[in-house]
């Protein structure tokens, strides 16, 4: 399914003229990329995916914050490509290995180390800066499922959970958005 979906996108990229590579400003000033590419597949549709992957190992020593989300999408612009709002549908995967937020407090020696699966949409908004650069200003969201297996950060052996094999979580959430630097290659 992989090197379907790169033979996809390498024909995509060849067979139609803008490609525009990308990289969030807005998670690089976090120190963690977000880099990706989005080529012409229509009249009105762009092909986008991007990459996203944080390699901290923990923010305060205690809290492993490691993950990679990939995520290929499908954009509808409603005026013109790269030219104004946009909206686009996605079914991206990641792996992680960090602490739940709402965990930080209460169980302080919890982490989950997993992956997942995303399927949502995306809003968005592309602002020409100039033949070939161009912003785009992004929110996404929808559900998020997880498989993990829960673990101490304190040396503690063994899961803290009694699943047998993954624990399951789901949500609904917004997990991506920023401002997407874009250089037009073509």
């Amino acid at each position: 399914m992989k090197k379907k979906l790169i033979l996809l996108f390498i024909i995509s990229i060849n067979a139609h003229s803008q490609t525009y590579i990308k990289f969030n400003a807005f998670s690089a000033l976090a120190l963690v990329p977000n880099l990706g590419v989005e080529t012409n597949i229509g009249k009105k549709t762009t092909f986008s995916f991007d990459v996203m992957a944080s390699f901290w190992e923990s923010f305060d020593g205690k809290k492993p914050m490691k993950f990679a989300t990939y995520t290929p999408e499908i954009r509808y612009n409603f005026k013109e490509k790269y030219n104004g709002f946009y909206t686009g549908a996605h079914i991206g995967f990641d792996t992680y290995e960090l602490q739940k937020w709402n965990y930080w407090r209460d169980f302080p020696t919890y982490y989950e180390k997993g992956f997942g699966y995303r399927i949502g949409a995306t809003i968005g908004y592309n602002k020409k800066l100039s033949d070939k650069f161009l912003l785009d200003i992004f929110l996404r969201g929808g559900w998020h499922q997880g498989f993990y297996k829960g673990h101490y950060n304190d040396g503690t052996p063994g899961r803290y959970e009694v699943a047998k094999k993954y624990n399951k979580s789901g949500e609904w959430m917004p997990y991506g958005g920023g401002i997407m630097i874009s250089y037009k290659l073509n």
